[in-house]
């Protein structure tokens, strides 16, 4: 865990009985940190959610982009398309990232930033640590796919879904009446599923941003922590 004390490295992960590469970012006097779930097809290199990363780190928050499939996982998924849908497993391997965290010596609040399948990774993987993930942010997320534990999610959530994104938009109205903790969805104009559009990505950002500073912060329930 020494790597995690310099302020941005290449990590390795032991999640799952595997090991994940990522691109772990640590501010100085981070109040939180905040683990992204790479959606399908995605990977921690991923130019969106690498810009919301660098967003997160100037409004001082640390982040760990990480991959939740090993390289050979990867090339099986390329070919069948079947790991991305696989949300116990990827759930399995972002719990075991939090641990990984959770353990370290900075002790910094933990919140998810899902996008696609892994907003769905995201929810449940929360359900497995209530005491340890603080808020959760999607960003054109499958929520749907998280299924029956939605009504089991506490932390704070908040949905992110484009305007023009018409399929995502009720799979994301579907299952933010299954959430029964403190929530919001939020749906940009003019935005589609990527957030290609000028304006729409920043916005993405922005909201996250306000999310994170507002449920992940020291003063909530730090002594949760385990380590």
């Amino acid at each position: 865990m020494e790597k995690i004390l310099n302020s941005q490295n290449l990590v390795s992960v032991t999640a799952d009985s595997v090991q994940l590469q990522g691109n772990l970012a640590l501010p100085a006097n981070a109040q939180g940190i905040v683990l992204f779930a790479h959606g399908s097809g995605s990977s921690r290199f991923s130019p969106r959610n690498r810009y919301v990363a660098e967003v997160l780190q100037q409004a001082g928050f640390a982040t760990l982009l990480l991959d939740l499939l090993t390289p050979e996982e990867e090339t099986i998924d390329l070919r069948t398309r079947h790991l991305r849908f696989d949300i116990a497993l990827l759930a399995k391997r972002l719990v075991g990232a939090t641990d990984w965290l959770a353990q370290s010596t900075t002790k910094l609040p933990i919140g998810y930033f899902g996008a696609s399948t892994g907003s769905a990774a995201a929810l449940l993987a929360a359900t497995k640590r209530p005491n340890v993930v603080k808020a959760i942010v999607s960003r054109s997320g499958r929520p749907d796919l998280a299924g029956s534990v939605l009504s089991c999610v506490q932390a704070p959530t908040l949905l992110i879904v484009g305007g023009d994104d018409f399929p995502v938009i009720g799979m994301n109205q579907d299952a933010f009446a299954q959430l029964h903790t403190e929530k919001q969805l939020k749906i940009v104009p003019g935005a589609s599923h990527l957030f290609e559009e000028p304006g729409t990505l920043e916005e993405v950002a922005r909201l996250a941003s306000q999310w994170f500073q507002r449920y992940l912060t020291f003063s909530d329930n730090s002594s949760d922590y385990v380590g």
